[in-house]
């Protein structure tokens, strides 16, 4: 099942996907929504960021060719964790914004999850009664202020700086997922999960015993080897097998 977020008739809407066309839903989608009888094209409708996470826990140093690329050090013992607010999250064709500050913003593409129940304290054989589903994630990166500040909340954090979507992909085996990032038509990084260093699972009880999850928070796996910079004028998309395409496009800010 896909699930999306859209804006139709003026207004935010939950629906199902199937093919082309949009059945939209009543309810939360994290407790049996239910099915109404409205139906929507799907290129007749704006998507949205599929859910609105309170928190976007993320995971770093989790494919051992881009510990190599990005650090040289060793693989980690334990998960890299850390967080980007609301505000970073923007959905399907939405623009990046490069902030004036920073000399360089990378892509990241990303394998990510949606939590639906509170989650704390649990094992990873229980992980799987805890994620609706899967989605695309790019975890911008002004690479530049994470490396002069000596750890990350300020270069995972501008605006614009978690694109999430299309959809949130129900029913998925995670454990061999193609994940692509194509810039400007290139592949410019290719990996699966199946090359992560801490599966999925473990993954959400690792965090589970540190950090309480909420009922749409999304939690990402890590990106492959290949990360680069964007520059204005860029499209940058996350393909990933089972899911789809998120497309964003570059933008330099405002000064």
């Amino acid at each position: 099942m896909k699930y999306l977020r859209f804006l139709a008739d003026g207004m935010e809407k939950y629906g199902i996907l199937d093919g082309n066309e949009i059945t939209e839903i009543q309810g939360s989608i994290f407790e049996n929504p239910a099915v109404t009888d409205k139906r929507y094209n799907l290129s007749h409708v704006r998507l949205l960021a599929p859910c609105k996470p309170g928190k976007v826990v993320a995971v770093g140093l989790n494919y051992a060719d881009h510990v190599k690329e990005f650090s040289g050090r060793d693989i980690p013992e334990n998960p890299v964790i850390f967080i980007k607010l609301p505000h970073t999250v923007i959905g399907p064709d939405d623009s990046i914004i490069l902030p004036e500050i920073s000399n360089r913003v990378d892509y990241e593409a990303e394998f990510a999850v949606v939590i639906k129940k509170y989650c704390k304290n649990i094992e990873p054989e229980q992980a799987s009664e805890y994620i609706l589903g899967a989605t695309c994630l790019n975890d911008v990166t002004a690479r530049d202020i994470q490396k002069s500040d000596g750890q990350w909340t300020r270069g995972k954090n501008y605006e614009t700086f978690c694109p999430i979507g299309p959809y949130i992909v129900t029913g998925l085996d995670y454990t061999k997922l193609d994940v692509k990032l194509i810039l400007n038509g290139q592949v410019k990084q290719h990996g699966d999960t199946s090359m992560h260093i801490f599966k999925t699972d473990y993954l959400i009880s690792f965090i589970s015993k540190v950090i309480p999850l909420e009922p749409g928070d999304v939690v990402t796996t890590g990106t492959p080897e290949g990360v680069g910079p964007m520059k204005p004028g860029d499209v940058v998309e996350v393909e990933i097998e089972g899911i789809g395409r998120l497309t964003n496009h570059v933008k330099q800010a405002d000064c």
